[in-house]
């Protein structure tokens, strides 16, 4: 099953709709790495799959992350 190509959330800090894009990594189904910004600025990451690297992704507020095997 592929992943959606795009999620939609809530913006924690002005609550409108933000859509999220997929973004693109290695073929590798421990994660779906998932990155939008709000209309107002606020930066939302989401993420599905292995609970270690969605942690590690959601942790890397700097946009540093890769996922390696």
């Amino acid at each position: 099953m592929k992943p959606a190509r795009t999620l939609t959330f809530k913006c924690v800090k002005c609550a409108k709709s933000v859509q999220v894009f997929l973004q693109k990594v290695s073929a590798c189904s421990h994660i779906q790495p998932y990155q939008g910004l709000c209309q107002c600025g606020e930066l939302k990451r989401h993420a599905t799959g292995q609970a270690d690297a969605v942690k590690s992704y959601l942790e890397s507020a700097d946009g540093s992350w890769a996922h390696h095997h």
